[in-house]
């Protein structure tokens, strides 16, 4: 049996789905708050007999800190995918981020090497990727450096760090680096918000860009990776490096929005921060535009997929068309 932290999220969710179809029997770890109903909903975009498949899940409530909880969402489990996580880039969201990625990422380490797991697949980000300094694509073997690091990208290299340490007590890993995921059903978070952005016709767009990949491609590379007797590497994994404006521009196409036409000045982004700031103080909302993050939006991080497609023979699935299957979902959704 293979076991799914994570699962009602649009990494685990979509695994949960493709794992299935493949005849696997899964138990998938989720809180008590979280909604599987979007899970269903993630389901019947892909498949007629979504019900049935959804039904096949043996559904754990766990949270990454709860080791009686984990201990009995890890019986008789031979893999784990570990694609639960929080997404947030608030610096003073970090208490709860290094607890939830990074201790949380410990104990799922802890209980694999325990319980004998055969594999380990942690799902990683492209933020935990060493930056290059001389106009190549970062690769896997770029030096990591803190400087400049949001929140998140932190504590997911720590978490690589853990994973790192259960890999030198002898548990068999791999760690995958998804660019930013396009995929359907998560438009208020992560990369969803491209697809909500695009629809409210903003003029502006950000001047910088980064890796894209779909998240078909993500789902079955983690398996292959699982399945293969590759062990104790990890992988960039990214289609195409593409422009924010680009990719607002062909999402509001498929939106039939006009696209972005004013590029966003820095001055323009520094007093988005300071009001973010504001609002954040007043209201207690989460931050949104940081120092880091205005950082990335203003600058291009190009990344290689050599290592992943010689690794593999794979051919990544061009984006175009994952763009207009997500766009045609959103209209379903927003009428």
């Amino acid at each position: 049996m293979v076991l799914v932290t994570g699962g009602t999220g649009l990494v685990g969710s979509h695994l949960l789905l493709r794992l299935l179809q493949k005849g696997v029997s899964v138990r998938a770890i989720h809180r008590d708050n979280s909604d599987l109903n979007r899970v269903r909903k993630i389901f019947s975009y892909y498949a007629d007999n979504a019900f049935d498949l959804f039904e096949k899940i043996h559904w754990v409530s766990a949270d990454l800190s709860d080791i009686t909880a984990l201990e009995a969402a890890f019986e008789n489990i031979d893999q784990v995918y570990h694609t639960a996580a929080l997404i947030s880039f608030d610096p003073k969201k970090y208490p709860v981020l290094q607890k939830i990625n990074t201790e949380g990422t410990a104990n799922i380490v802890n209980l694999c090497l325990s319980e004998k797991i055969k594999k380990l697949c942690y799902v990683s980000t492209i933020g935990a990727i060493g930056k290059s300094t001389d106009n190549q694509p970062a690769s896997e073997e770029n030096d990591w450096v803190e400087r400049n690091v949001n929140v998140y990208a932190l504590t997911k290299y720590d978490a690589e760090m853990e994973v790192w340490r259960g890999a030198q007590e002898g548990l068999p890993v791999v760690i995958v680096n998804p660019g930013v995921i396009l995929g359907p059903g998560f438009w208020n978070h992560g990369s969803g918000e491209f697809f909500t952005t695009a629809n409210k016709g903003y003029p502006y767009y950000p001047p910088g860009g980064t890796g894209f990949v779909s998240i078909n491609d993500v789902v079955e590379l983690m398996i292959r990776l699982t399945d293969s007797k590759i062990q104790n590497e990890r992988y960039i994994v990214v289609a195409n490096n593409i422009s924010f404006k680009t990719i607002l521009t062909l999402i509001c196409k498929n939106l039939g929005k006009r696209p972005p036409h004013k590029e966003l000045k820095h001055w323009q982004l520094q007093i988005g921060r300071y009001f973010d700031y504001l609002a954040n103080l007043l209201t207690s909302r989460e931050r949104r535009i940081t120092k880091n993050s205005i950082k990335s939006l203003y600058q291009r991080d190009d990344y290689t997929n050599e290592k992943i497609k010689k690794s593999l023979d794979f051919e990544f699935e061009p984006l175009e068309p994952v763009i207009e299957f997500c766009c045609a979902k959103f209209k379903e959704e927003n009428r």
